[in-house]
């Protein structure tokens, strides 16, 4: 087992579950509510990384944040250091990747609030903020934690976008996934069958209870 590669994939996917808890539920707020007419433009750009391959989408990355990019310019003259082959790298492009399967339950769960709801909560002077906050939040945080699983899951086993931009460096960038592939290129099957059962639990249990809980609020919440 590489224990160095697990923790820095559970690292790494808990820092972009909670980046993307951050920039999603704005974004699905937004895409819930909005009556833009070129709206489905940006649902497209949101859903790109679902069919676009992890190669293409690391690629672009790799060129966006770069030495010769804005951002990977004003990151190094703060920092002094690259993003490409960094775990801050890393986690652009996982939050990046993993985006739609954040963004899509947020604004499906949003969408199902009351509206009348959100009227009555105007009505009594909140603001949009409090509204949110007291009102949509609570009502659609079953579809939120499940955008938040999938994230966390997705990052976990993610391989092409990770390799892309992070390579294989030991401690570093070296993710569960890459290990694995390691692990299969050095024709060590038994270690690589180990860590990668290791993965499938894991990532089975982490459903298991997030779809378990989910019944139980249903069920609590549903009229009878």
């Amino acid at each position: 087992m590489d224990w160095s590669a697990i923790e820095l994939s559970l690292r790494l996917s808990t820092l972009t579950t909670l980046l993307l808890l951050i920039l999603g539920l704005p974004l699905a707020s937004w895409l819930a509510y909005s009556r833009w007419r070129w709206k489905f433009f940006v649902e497209a750009v949101v859903t790109l990384p679902i069919v676009l391959p992890p190669t293409v989408l690391g690629f672009y990355v790799l060129i966006g944040i770069g030495p010769h990019s804005p951002i990977g310019q004003a990151y190094q003259a703060i920092t002094g250091r690259g993003l490409p082959f960094s775990f801050q790298g890393l986690l652009i492009a996982s939050a990046l990747y993993s985006l739609p399967f954040a963004v899509q339950p947020f604004t499906a769960a949003i969408s199902t609030v009351d509206q009348r709801l959100i009227e009555a909560s105007w009505c009594l002077g909140r603001g949009w903020l409090a509204t949110f906050l007291r009102v949509i939040l609570p009502l659609s945080w079953p579809g939120i934690l499940t955008g938040m699983v999938l994230s966390f899951a997705h990052t976990l086993g993610e391989f092409g976008v990770v390799l892309m931009i992070g390579g294989d460096l030991a401690g570093v960038t070296r993710t569960i996934s890459i290990s694995i592939f390691d692990q299969v290129q050095a024709l060590d099957y038994g270690a690589a069958n180990l860590t990668s059962l290791a993965l499938l639990l894991f990532s089975f249990l982490v459903l298991a209870i997030t779809y378990g809980l989910q019944r139980r609020v249903f069920a609590v919440w549903s009229p009878r």
